[in-house]
């Protein structure tokens, strides 16, 4: 398997301990009152406010120490995988607000979550579905109305994204009725996870999303979302460092609330700062190092890594191809262990089912890459090289027949035809064609209906919150 990394052992070292001096001399606001008195009971200090708490280097370590190095996953169906480091990369859609497709930009609502959750269940190198702001619910219980979409609509795993603790507090309830007594420790059918406001910031919100939904085993992502020269330094190194401070500090409030929670860091989210246009850039080559950079600071703390694979374009067009095929390629090289993005525009605000099908083919052929070339007798094939001899044709050989499928890639989408054969079909581009591949998929997906039990408790959930 190949791997790259961005940072010598010197620079890595620096980085740690320059994000030790930052929590133990700046300190990072807290607010959240119970949070802060909890780590001041465990020996943090009182920073320059009263929302402001300075982490010893003795309690950080212990926390990190504290953190699995692996986190597990599942949805409703049978399939399970871990990630950490060294376990390769695994892929997600992504939080946005809107879906593009040939009506446009619009708002998601349950309908179109549904579609977007089956296609998912369909695309067989993407393993979870993300949640997305759905218009039809109220604002406060979009994420419970989204997880019951999703979990209705795909198999696999499904992250949450967080409107409100009470909203948090209803799913855990909504996934005990799913798991029938199991534990959502032993089957994380869903995750959570906040992204720090910073620089060096917690609200209060995404505290209390942690407080509410400790004690359950619930794997959360640690967000650090520098954006260098904006809410960062505009040194790489320096947002590296705020980044990793305000993960780190997630990480230790986790371990104070719940010792041994499965917590994913992710650096992945950061971004720099276009200074011609003010905007946040997320598919520049800066984002792919500060993916990597978040990728191998998780593996110097024996944690799980997270990323985004994004594009800056309004279209699933050239950019956004090279854009993905660029972050999701160099992700998986550094090892990121959750990479989280597929098919988002417009720097998240946006998907598309297009590009969705797009990224499920890059990545399957990112994949391919990283995997490298196997070296053993059977592949040598120095009898068969021997047998064949000079002018011969392996085409027929038994060997070729038992090793293809493992050694090529077969796309279904790329085009491999000839002209000719191409224009045959339709002579469409790519993006078209993978529209028409996404519909497709989305109709002929199908998964197992809940059990008209499960169907009335989550009808009692939702109606005791108004949705």
């Amino acid at each position: 398997m190949i791997r790259s990394t961005v940072f010598s052992e010197d620079g890595l070292r620096q980085i740690h301990e320059a994000t030790l001096a930052v929590l133990e001399t700046t300190g990072v606001k807290l607010e959240h009152e119970p949070i802060r008195a909890a780590l001041l009971a465990r020996g943090a200090q009182p920073g320059q406010d009263s929302e402001t708490v300075r982490l010893p280097r003795a309690l950080v370590e212990e926390c990190l120490g504290l953190a699995p190095s692996t986190v597990r996953f599942c949805g409703r169906g049978d399939k399970s995988w871990e990630i950490g480091p060294g376990k390769g990369s695994t892929f997600w859609t992504a939080a946005a607000m809107n879906l593009f497709d040939s009506r446009g930009k619009h708002e998601f609502d349950r309908a179109e979550l549904a579609r977007l959750s089956r296609l998912v269940e369909g695309l067989p190198n993407l393993d979870g579905v993300v949640g997305v702001s759905v218009k039809d619910a109220p604002p406060r219980f979009r994420d419970v109305a989204g997880f019951r979409t999703m979990v209705e609509n795909t198999l696999k795993h499904v992250r949450v994204l967080s409107f409100s603790p009470e909203g948090t507090a209803a799913i855990v309830e909504m996934a005990a009725v799913l798991l029938g007594g199991e534990s959502l420790a032993k089957r994380p059918l869903f995750s959570l996870g906040f992204t720090a406001h910073g620089p060096l910031r917690w609200t209060n919100l995404a505290l209390d999303v942690f407080y509410r939904s400790a004690g359950h085993g619930i794997p959360v992502m640690i967000n650090g979302e520098p954006m260098a020269g904006g809410t960062a330094p505009v040194t790489l190194a320096g947002a590296v460092t705020v980044g990793n401070a305000e993960i780190l500090a997630g990480i230790v409030l986790n371990q104070v609330l719940e010792p041994g929670r499965p917590c994913i860091h992710n650096l992945g989210f950061a971004h720099i700062m276009d200074m011609r246009t003010g905007t946040a850039v997320t598919g520049g080559p800066e984002n792919c190092l500060l993916a990597a950079a978040g990728a191998q600071l998780a593996a110097f703390y024996n944690l799980p890594s997270a990323s985004w694979a994004s594009s800056d374009s309004m279209l699933a067009d050239s950019q956004s191809a090279v854009e993905k095929c660029m972050s999701i390629l160099t992700h998986s090289l550094a090892g990121v262990g959750l990479v989280w993005g597929a098919g988002t525009l417009e720097s998240e605000l946006c998907i598309s089912y297009a590009q969705t099908v797009i990224d499920n083919e890059i990545i399957g052929q990112a994949r391919r890459f990283v995997r490298g070339i196997e070296v053993n007798p059977d592949s040598l094939a120095l009898e068969l090289i021997d047998r064949i001899g000079p002018c011969g044709s392996y085409l027929a050989s038994e060997h070729t027949f038992e090793h293809f499928q493992a050694e090529f890639y077969e796309t279904v989408l790329f085009c491999r035809d000839r002209r000719e054969t191409w224009e045959s079909k339709g002579g469409l581009a790519l993006q078209d064609k993978a529209a028409l591949e996404a519909e497709a998929i989305i109709g002929r997906t199908r998964v197992p209906e809940l059990s008209p039990e499960q169907s009335r408790e989550l009808d009692r959930i939702e109606h005791k919150l108004g949705i």
